[in-house]
């Protein structure tokens, strides 16, 4: 990978505004998020702004994913689950920390994009699969750690049924994000901050 300041840059601004977790900011460095956006872009790719994808979506801020990451605390051991992957950044710089990551995209051009990029990076622990993230990935459920990179109401049930014993939850709930931690079957919130995601859509596109 060739060097690229403005990287570097990146990661520099998001030490300094509390991004602490090494394995989150390897991550951010491992992966460029140049690659998963379209060409036309390049020039924002390390700005801290979501920027538009296809299928009109967007893949978040760095600060924001790098934010979700740091509170998510994934183990190279770790299972993951991730509701809407998008173009695959935040899967990919997970996949370098995790053991192996499942994804649910709505979007199935999205799907072939993401996977085919992640796969010319080299990063084949990662599977994605199209579908309706409300109702998670329930044939590799449990999952160790779950992130949601959509806002929501209110954590759909049927994901966090799938929430392994002592796993955590991340998820922007009502404009806060929020940490769901799962000790046996009670689960404990802890609002973090005020956090603007995109928020969910509900089943799969039939068409993109």
């Amino acid at each position: 990978m060739s060097f690229d300041p403005r990287l570097v840059d990146l990661v520099m601004r998001l030490r300094s505004r509390g991004i602490s977790d090494a394995n989150t900011l390897r991550a951010v460095e491992q992966v460029p998020r140049k690659a998963f956006i379209a060409p036309d872009l390049f020039e924002q790719a390390y700005a801290d702004i979501a920027l538009p994808i296809a299928c009109g979506q967007q893949v978040s801020a760095p600060m924001t994913t790098a934010l979700m990451m740091q509170v998510l605390a994934v183990t190279d051991q770790s299972k993951v689950l991730e509701i809407g992957s998008g173009s695959g950044w935040m899967s990919g710089m997970l996949s370098r920390i995790c053991r192996r990551v499942y994804a649910v995209e709505r979007y199935v051009s999205l799907v072939g994009e993401a996977e085919a990029t992640l796969l010319a990076m080299g990063l084949r622990n990662v599977e994605i699969r199209h579908g309706d993230g409300r109702y998670g990935w329930p044939g590799q459920a449990p999952f160790d750690r779950i992130v949601l990179g959509c806002a929501v109401r209110a954590v759909p049930d049927k994901v966090m049924d799938q929430l392994a014993p002592n796993g955590r939850l991340v998820a922007v709930v009502d404009g806060v994000l929020t940490l769901h931690e799962k000790a046996r079957k009670h689960v404990t919130e802890t609002e973090i901050m005020p956090l603007s995601l995109t928020m969910i859509e509900a089943g799969k596109s039939k068409t993109l």
